[in-house]
């Protein structure tokens, strides 16, 4: 490409950039100032939780619905929709009289948010060429890496120079550059067929992601009883069986079943999904040790958190630019395999590891994240069509959300579990006070998080068996 071409690609991948970075940093921000929220509207743990449960599952929800209207519509269109959608919404958070006024709001922010989601890694399948794919991909990698860095002391430095508002007001500015970028650098899709939406495939997945995600998300969060728990799954993998028949059988279906007969797609998303579960269930635990294990503060908590994300930033761009001319598999796997290290590492401490362990084993841990994301989504992006790369998109931002709630959901049961069992064994064995505490906590962590290492290894083997990544031109 000439000197031209590269300038608009890099202005688009900048207006996508700024989307990702500001609805990323949206999530962590907020959960940071959910106790001050609380606080100004006098309200119960259990209402103002909803703030962010109420955000993710409409997010997670919808993916793929707008993944195929963008295929339908034009990405462009969706997109740029979306991140009007989601400033008007962050504005109105920031406005909002009362919580219930804000969790509609959230809602708002959220719709935008799916619709950015389900259609920026399509833009750029589309409109950059195989040989630089990857590397144009890890872009997003990087803004999410860094509003993930920035997000908890971003909202807490606003919140306290001004208000829990400014955490969604700051978006507006964000918004109103990303969206001028938007309109000027994004390329005009190409002319659509006319061609009819499943309206009833979509209502029936968007009902099955809710009623499977719900259970997932407040099991680790607010709480909810084992027969509801089961009975919401139960009635959500009955959606999922009902939506599986409809798409056989549908003329112009939502999502191609076609589409999961391709092994390198397949395997792809489910090692995404083995990712960001192993990756979630440290991220979940991690915080709980720094505070109550080693006392440090909410401050040197984020500290100790960073050196993952920074190392994940770091290395998403070279990952990226190989993964365009090598076999991505060995790069997805290899990178697992690293991940599975540092989560090996980290199952072992204790009340005495010193921060340098854990600062090498979060390092690892962040390195093969790195490695594994950029070319693994470059893999399920170019093995798909191009009139159902909305559709993949959607579907692989689904598969992220999927992974996480199943890895704090399954981390939250697992540590209870656990480390109940420990305070038992360690009871019987004489310990008491804080001695007793802090040995449970470690028995839990160590199995909880070597349970996670086993996951982390699954996604590594998931790579391998994908099959080889294909040279596309488009």
């Amino acid at each position: 490409m000439d000197s031209t071409n590269n300038r608009k690609v890099g202005l688009m991948l900048f207006s996508l950039a700024l989307g990702t970075f500001m609805s990323a940093l949206d999530s962590s921000a907020v959960s940071i100032v959910l106790p001050i929220i609380q606080n100004h509207y006098g309200v119960a743990l259990s209402s103002v939780e909803w703030v962010s449960t109420a955000y993710l599952l409409v997010v997670s929800s919808l993916l793929l619905t707008f993944g195929r209207i963008s295929d339908l519509l034009g990405h462009k269109r969706v997109y740029t929709t979306g991140f009007l959608i989601f400033t008007l919404g962050s504005l109105l958070c920031g406005l909002s009289l009362n919580i219930q006024m804000l969790i509609v709001c959230r809602v708002i922010q959220a719709l935008g948010a799916s619709m950015m989601f389900s259609s920026n890694t399509a833009i750029i399948t589309a409109n950059v060429p195989a040989g630089r794919r990857g590397k144009a991909m890890s872009v997003t990698a990087i803004a999410v890496a860094v509003a993930s860095c920035s997000g908890p002391v971003f909202g807490g430095l606003l919140a306290r120079m001004f208000s829990w508002q400014s955490v969604f007001f700051i978006n507006i500015p964000i918004g109103i550059v990303g969206l001028v970028l938007a309109f000027k650098n994004i390329p005009e899709d190409e002319r659509k067929k006319q061609i009819p939406f499943d309206h009833l495939g979509s209502l029936l997945i968007i009902m099955a992601l809710f009623l499977l995600l719900l259970p997932l998300d407040l099991i680790g969060g607010v709480g909810i009883s084992l027969p509801l728990f089961f009975l919401l799954l139960a009635v959500g993998l009955a959606a999922v069986g009902a939506f599986v028949w409809r798409e056989k059988r549908a003329d112009y279906p939502l999502m191609p079943l076609g589409l999961f007969k391709n092994r390198l797609y397949s395997f792809s998303l489910i090692a995404a999904v083995f990712n960001f579960s192993a990756q979630f269930m440290l991220a979940f635990l991690a915080p709980f040790y720094y505070q109550n294990i080693k006392h440090y503060s909410v401050v040197m908590t984020g500290l100790m958190y960073l050196p993952m994300p920074i190392a994940t930033l770091l290395v998403a761009p070279l990952s990226g630019a190989i993964s365009d001319k090598h076999d991505s598999r060995f790069l997805s796997a290899g990178g697992m395999g690293l991940m599975s290290a540092g989560l090996l590492m980290m199952s072992f401490i204790t009340q005495e590891t010193p921060n340098w362990y854990i600062v090498i084993a979060m390092v690892l841990s962040g390195i093969g994240s790195g490695m594994f994301q950029t070319p693994n989504n470059n893999a399920i992006m170019g093995s798909a069509p191009a009139e159902f790369r909305g559709i993949a998109s959607g579907t692989l931002a689904t598969m992220r959300n999927v992974g996480m709630l199943m890895g704090v959901a399954l981390c939250g049961a697992l540590f209870n579990y656990t480390s109940n069992q420990g305070t038992e064994l360690f009871t019987a064995q004489g310990l008491v006070g804080d001695a007793l505490k802090v040995a449970a906590f470690t028995y839990g962590l160590r199995i909880t998080i070597t349970v996670a290492t086993g996951i982390a290894l699954l996604a590594a083997v998931s790579s391998l068996i994908k099959g080889r990544t294909k040279e596309k031109t488009r």
